[in-house]
């Protein structure tokens, strides 16, 4: 049941019909909020379910965990928190820092260790079988992924750290702590939410504002328009090169890159958009998870860009803890190189992705070292920083990301490297599958959008429009989105992660 399909259409608006329909009724203010929170946690639960019941089972089991965890926990001893959220209710009693280390070191190894299970189990045991020379045909284990498992443990780890910290109190109420983890626009795939962000609205009561219900209409609709009509029809250009890159010859092998970094940041920043939608029409605020990161003059702007929930996670809860940026630079380079490796590593059980993320933090110990050598060189810097500069620095950023997302989307090592050969050293072979023309007006569209959004031109002239005209063109963006999708659509891409 994935955002652009008809079922979860159908299911989105059976709970929003319900949600808000609770406040026509006699409950009281406290029990109407009770009452959607149980609302949505069901929904959930059913939207989770919809795919696999044993593992929605699971979730809810370790989430129930997490939660009694954080409360045995109760609250660092004096003088040591740094001022946690409150919640209106009494202190937990004080726990000794030996007993709340022990309860965080329980909480990590079950997360990470369900984790590495269903995860990488196979993708360990057949690293370890090929090192000695008898590598596997099969997996060794029959392992289900469960779907979103990545997002749904960095949330719960995100929660029990912060807890151990003192940065937030512990939750007291079960339900809250259930939606926070098992909220449906969020669970499958993002954005990776902070406790102290989203636990404070399960307090809040909601009432309906149509400011709201526009907003949350208007970023569905774009996130729908970037999947289907988009992302889905640049899978027709790179799927069929990237399953069989000796059959394609150079120019093809370009489309197909090109046309898959534009299906991945369409895939996955419409489905965001989908989910932030989503949660506005149910009074809900989820963080921006990408802001025009095609735009970017360099690769650190680039992940302050991208997947921005997960760039700012992997920077507070391993960079930093790792030592940062403190210490020298060897140890900041080494960080930032172990903090992108296992980025990578957590995007899926296969060396490509590993290869992804040890390549970008190549690209930024460079950038790192580039930037405090050209500061001191006056006249570069200033031509750097100049028009001309910045698109130079802009196209050749895209370009390395492009590189880049070869490893990502290929199947082996072996066709990344085969993909990158025929990028560079000009063969023949089979065409594009599709026509260029399309490919092209698509990537005009998406670089004329990341210029009219960067230079903050749509949403002033949006705010301007009359109703009607913003109604009609709400209208034809959802037009566009029937008309411009494949016959076929797909699964969103961060799905598997």
């Amino acid at each position: 049941m994935i955002f652009s399909s008809p079922s979860f259409a159908l299911f989105f608006a059976i709970v929003f019909l319900a949600y808000w329909g609770l406040g026509l009724g006699r409950l009281s203010a406290r029990s109407r909020d009770r009452a959607r929170v149980w609302l949505l946690i069901t929904a959930s639960f059913y939207f989770y379910a919809s795919w696999n019941r044993l593992l929605a089972g699971l979730i809810f089991t370790t989430t129930t965990i997490d939660y009694f965890i954080a409360l045995g926990m109760g609250r660092p001893p004096a003088g040591s928190d740094p001022g946690a959220l409150t919640d209106g209710k009494p202190e937990l009693p004080e726990r000794a820092p030996a007993t709340r280390k022990l309860l965080l070191v329980l909480s990590l190894v079950m997360n990470l260790g369900l984790l590495c299970y269903f995860k990488y189990a196979n993708f360990f045991l057949a690293s370890l079988m090929a090192a000695v020379g008898r590598p596997l045909s099969q997996p060794l284990l029959s392992v289900i992924l469960p779907v979103g498992i990545s997002f749904y443990t960095f949330e719960a780890i995100n929660y029990t750290v912060d807890t151990y910290r003192g940065r937030i109190r512990a939750e007291r109420s079960l339900s809250n702590f259930l939606l926070f983890i098992t909220f449906f626009p969020h669970l499958i795939a993002g954005p990776i939410v902070r406790a102290r962000d989203f636990l404070p609205q399960t307090r809040e009561t909601k009432s309906w504002q149509w400011p709201r219900m526009e907003l949350g209409l208007r970023v569905f609709l774009v996130g729908l328009l970037k999947k289907v009509a988009i992302a889905d029809r640049m899978a027709l250009y790179a799927d069929p090169v990237f399953l069989h890159p000796n059959q394609f010859g150079t120019a093809a092998v370009w489309m197909a890159v090109i046309a898959y970094a534009i299906q991945i940041y369409c895939d996955f920043s419409g489905y965001s958009d989908m989910a932030l939608g989503c949660a506005d029409l149910l009074g809900y605020r989820l963080a921006e998870n990408f802001a025009m990161p095609y735009a970017s003059a360099n690769v650190s702007e680039f992940w302050h860009r991208w997947h921005i929930s997960l760039s700012t996670w992997l920077r507070d809860y391993l960079f930093i803890p790792l030592g940062g940026s403190r210490g020298g630079s060897r140890r900041t380079d080494r960080n930032l190189m172990i903090t992108m490796g296992l980025g990578g590593l957590w995007h899926g059980a296969n060396w490509t992705f590993v290869i992804w993320g040890l390549l970008h933090g190549a690209l930024l110990v460079i950038h790192r070292h580039f930037r405090q050598w050209v500061t001191r060189l006056d006249r570069l810097n200033a031509r750097l920083q100049s028009v001309p500069g910045t698109v130079l620095r802009t196209v050749s950023t895209l370009l390395l990301v492009c590189m880049g997302w070869v490893f990502f989307r290929a199947r082996s090592l072996a066709d990344a490297i085969e993909l990158l050969r025929r990028m560079w050293r000009p063969v023949d072979g089979a065409s594009a599958p599709l026509a260029a023309e399309s490919l092209f007006v698509v990537t005009a569209l998406v670089v004329c959008a990341h210029v009219l959004g960067t230079l903050r031109v749509w949403p002033d002239r949006l705010c301007r429009l009359p109703a009607p005209l913003v109604g009609a063109l709400y209208a034809l963006a959802m037009i566009a989105a029937m008309l411009f999708a494949p016959d076929s659509g797909q699964t969103f891409i961060y799905f598997q992660f």
